[in-house]
C-alpha cells in the first residue's frame, strides 16, 4: 500500500516541533537549577557567615583594657545592693586615733533606707534629688568609750558623673549633711540633730559618704566651744571611720575575669 506523502511531511513536522519542546524545556530547567543553586549557595554563604560571627562573638576572648574598665566600674556601683549589711557597714572599724593608739568604733545600728531627701538636711536633700540620687543607706557607730556618736550615711547615684555633678553643688557647710540616727536604749539614743558637732561628706565611684558626729551625753552644739572641738578626737575618730567605709566601697579591688566567660578564653 502506499504511502502518503503529505503525512509524512506532517509527521516530520510534528517530531521537529516535539524536539524543540523538549530542548526549550531541558533550557528552562537548567536555567532554573542554575538559579535554585545559586540562591542555596548565597543562602548558605549568609548562614556561614553567621555562624562564624556569631561563634566568635559568643565564644571566650580575653577581656580588654576598656572591658576590664568597665567591669570595675559596674562592680564597684553594685556594691551598695550586692554586698551584705556587716560589708557595707561593718560590725567593728578599727582606726589610728589621736597619738597614733589604735582605736576601734563599734556599729550600735543599721537605720532602715529611706528617700536620700528624707535622711539629710533640705539643702543637701535638694542637691541629691536634683541629681537623681537613688537611695540612703545609713548606720550608727559609737567610739570604744561610747563617748563619741557617729552617723555615717551612703547615698547611691546612677554613676560617678551624676555623683561629681552633685557634689559639685554641694556647700562647704559643716553644720548640714546627714541626719544622725539614734538608737533608744543604746549610749546613741541622745544624739539627735541638735548634738551634732561637725559634718563632712567624701565621694567614691557612685557615692557620697557623709558623717555627721556628736557627744553621746546630749551637749549640742551650741553648749562646746569651737576650740575644744578642734582639740577633741571626736572629729578625727568620725573622718576615720567614714574614711574606711568610703575605702572599703570604692577602692576594694574587683575580681575581674580574665575572659569574657570567665578566667578560661
Amino acid at each position: 500500500m502506499r504511502s502518503w506523502p503529505a503525512a509524512g511531511r506532517d509527521r516530520t513536522a510534528i517530531r521537529r516541533a516535539e524536539l524543540a519542546t523538549l530542548e526549550q524545556g531541558i533550557h528552562f530547567r537548567t536555567i532554573f537549577l542554575i538559579l535554585v543553586g545559586t540562591i542555596l549557595a548565597i543562602a548558605a554563604t549568609n548562614v556561614l557567615t553567621g555562624t562564624v560571627g556569631l561563634v566568635r562573638e559568643t565564644s571566650s576572648r580575653p577581656l580588654t583594657a576598656a572591658e576590664q574598665a568597665r567591669y570595675v566600674q559596674d562592680d564597684i556601683a553594685r556594691r551598695w545592693h550586692t554586698w551584705t549589711a556587716d560589708l557595707v557597714f561593718p560590725v567593728e572599724l578599727q582606726y589610728i586615733g589621736l597619738g597614733r593608739v589604735q582605736q576601734y568604733a563599734r556599729r550600735v545600728g543599721l537605720a532602715p533606707e529611706v528617700a536620700c531627701a528624707a535622711g539629710t538636711d533640705a539643702s543637701v536633700g535638694s542637691v541629691l534629688s536634683e541629681y537623681g540620687c537613688r537611695t540612703l543607706l545609713r548606720a550608727t557607730y559609737v567610739d570604744q568609750t561610747s563617748s563619741f556618736a557617729f552617723t555615717v550615711g551612703i547615698a547611691v547615684l546612677d554613676d560617678e558623673e551624676r555623683r561629681l555633678a552633685a557634689t559639685a553643688q554641694l556647700g562647704v557647710d559643716d553644720r548640714v549633711g546627714v541626719r544622725p540616727v539614734a538608737f533608744p536604749g543604746t549610749a546613741t539614743e541622745l544624739f539627735g540633730a541638735a548634738q551634732r558637732q561637725r559634718n563632712a561628706w567624701v565621694g567614691v565611684g557612685p557615692y557620697i559618704v557623709f558623717s555627721t558626729a556628736g557627744y553621746t551625753d546630749g551637749r549640742t552644739r551650741e553648749a562646746v566651744a569651737p576650740e575644744e572641738i578642734l582639740h577633741s578626737e571626736l572629729w578625727p575618730a568620725a573622718q576615720a571611720v567614714a574614711g574606711r567605709i568610703a575605702r572599703a566601697l570604692g577602692d576594694e579591688p574587683s575580681a575581674v575575669p580574665q575572659c569574657t566567660q570567665g578566667n578560661v578564653c
